[in-house]
């Protein structure tokens, strides 16, 4: 049994012990500021805290409901972007590539051939097990430090750059040493929602993840593809994310 089932099991254990109308009750007791004689600010730190503390259960449990598979993956349809994207018989590096299922799904759904790394020695033996394909290489790689490995025509980064220093140089190493004709980026936004500022204001963690480096604006990623000697040939935004297509500048 891993740690997020155990989570997830006990989450659910404590939702059943407590009854709707108290629970409701509770909930009126957080908001209710003056049964509690606190000041807006205070309130607002609290209620947004013990809603950040709510995301870790949310997740374990969102991943049991679907059978061990977040259901982001099903409901979002984030695979399509990168499956859109990629050409049969092309090779592709997936970056983080953490259960395998997104790699599975390009090898599968595009015909390619992919080389999914990660830095986690679990998650490329769960990998490994849970999404063996024909078509994948799962290896254990930092993609901050050692060679790269073979060229690719496609380098994929899933919610994976956000979680790195360096993303500049990152950036322009893998265009420079893979030569890829495209990378494609899905990052989350800053602006996703009015909570995230305000939590930054009120000197609360406003990530999305604790692990984040950064969370971007369109000005932001844009001003750091460009640093990295990268266009962005095309973008979408949607889910409170970046989805983009990145190019090498062209030689003049």
């Amino acid at each position: 049994m891993t740690f997020r089932s155990m989570l997830a099991g006990a989450a659910v254990a404590l939702l059943r012990a407590v009854p709707p109308r108290p629970l409701e009750a509770l909930v009126g007791r957080l908001v209710d500021l003056r049964s509690r004689g606190l000041a807006p600010a205070d309130g607002l730190r609290l209620v947004l805290g013990v809603q950040s503390r709510l995301e870790a259960p949310l997740g374990a449990i969102a991943e049991a409901y679907d059978g061990g598979l977040h259901v982001k993956h099903r409901l979002t349809r984030y695979h399509d972007f990168f499956v859109r994207h990629v050409r049969a018989g092309e090779r592709v590096l997936d970056v983080g590539c953490g259960n395998g299922f997104l790699a599975h799904d390009i090898a599968v759904r595009a015909g390619a051939k992919v080389r999914a790394i990660d830095i986690d020695p679990l998650k490329v033996a769960r990998a490994s097990a849970r999404h063996a394909h024909p078509s994948i290489d799962y290896e254990l790689r930092d993609v901050l430090s050692g060679p790269l490995g073979d060229p690719a025509d496609v380098v994929v980064m899933s919610n994976v750059l956000e979680h790195l220093p360096g993303r500049e140089a990152l950036l322009a190493r893998l265009a420079r040493d893979l030569a890829p004709r495209a990378i494609l980026v899905r990052v989350p936004l800053f602006d996703r929602d009015w909570t995230v500022p305000l939590k930054r204001e009120l000197g609360l963690d406003w990530r999305s993840d604790p692990t984040h480096e950064t969370e971007y604006t369109v000005e932001s990623f844009a001003a750091e593809v460009a640093a990295a000697g990268l266009t962005i040939a095309s973008q979408e935004i949607r889910w409170g994310e970046i989805w983009a297509v990145l190019a090498r500048e062209p030689e003049r």
